[in-house]
């Protein structure tokens, strides 16, 4: 019976067969062995668009396909397709350094089964299987390294802080940041050629965090709304919500502020519809509901003052 040989090259000794020559052939065998369980090779695959075939010859010690991790060389121009016979099963380091934005994919020899592909930009390495499932249409499947395709992670989780190392965050339109539970809590809108953005800035003790419009424009102005009939609260803390007017150099203002809460009161106040005109003064027009939760409608009035109240609202608003 003659020896027989595996897919890999390795020589399987038939008994009676190579007589006085068995130790050289053991010796090959060894060499294989060594080559397929740690092996280290490179292989030019320089040019233009084409198919690459690693062949494995029997007792092939210096195979391509028969080493565990394979390079990949040489300055590419067109895609290119490298091919390992139909019948090997194992598994391979592979590594992309050729220079030229083209893919790189590793198939069998022949038949429809799934092969791994570098994409144009993807200079890295992948642990593949090739699975030599069956005779036909056998598969080559990617074996995950770490994060080095965090697309199939679909519930990644960080072990620390995330470093973006002077580099950014791309969200898409409408997608940005859940919170645990998987509910949105902040969404990013994109515009197309945007020059304008917000800066968020901590602050040091005694000092308030700020939010602000920058960009490429001069005078960029800063909008926030509400959905709806909802309102923008300004909350309170230890003392009722305010808004600060500042001047331009941010060094005073005037506040608007709330009523105390021991006052109990939620009243609204309506701007007039009307022009303003020089010489007149703001006065309630009109009330809607009572008491602590009324609708005062303001309107401009020019009447001469009566009242005590009204007098000192003149001299207040002109």
């Amino acid at each position: 019976m003659a020896s027989t040989f595996t897919p890999l090259g390795v020589e399987l000794q038939a008994t009676g067969e190579n007589a006085g020559t068995w130790g050289n052939k053991t010796n090959v065998n060894l060499q294989l062995i060594e080559q397929i369980s740690g092996g280290f090779t490179e292989k030019s695959i320089a040019g233009g668009a084409q198919t690459t075939a690693l062949d494995i010859t029997d007792d092939g010690t210096g195979d391509v396909a028969g080493h565990r991790m394979i390079e990949f060389t040489g300055s590419i121009t067109g895609n290119q397709i490298v091919t390992i016979p139909l019948d090997v099963q194992t598994f391979y380091f592979l590594r992309n350094s050729t220079s030229g934005a083209y893919t790189v994919q590793f198939k069998y020899a022949s038949g429809s089964g799934a092969s791994v592909t570098f994409a144009a930009t993807d200079k890295g390495d992948k642990v593949i299987f090739a699975s030599a499932s069956d005779g036909t249409n056998p598969i080559i499947k990617e074996v995950a390294l770490g994060l080095s395709n965090i697309v199939e992670d679909t519930s990644p989780q960080l072990g620390g802080d995330l470093d973006t190392n002077s580099f950014n965050i791309a969200f898409d339109d409408a997608h940005g940041v859940n919170d645990e539970n998987g509910n949105e809590q902040i969404v990013f809108q994109t515009t197309s050629s945007a020059v304008n953005q917000l800066d968020i800035t901590n602050a040091a003790t005694s000092n308030a965090p700020s939010i602000q419009a920058t960009g490429g424009d001069s005078n960029i102005s800063l909008k926030v709304g509400p959905k709806g009939t909802g309102n923008i609260e300004v909350l309170g803390a230890t003392n009722p919500g305010s808004i600060q007017l500042n001047c331009e150099s941010n060094s005073h203002g005037i506040k608007l502020t709330s009523p105390p809460h021991s006052s109990g009161q939620s009243y609204e106040i309506k701007f007039p519809t009307g022009n303003i005109t020089a010489g007149t003064f703001l006065k309630v027009d009109s009330v809607s509901g009572s008491g602590t939760t009324g609708v005062g409608t303001l309107t401009f009035d020019s009447s001469p003052a009566t009242t005590g109240k009204a007098i000192a609202m003149a001299i207040v608003f002109g």
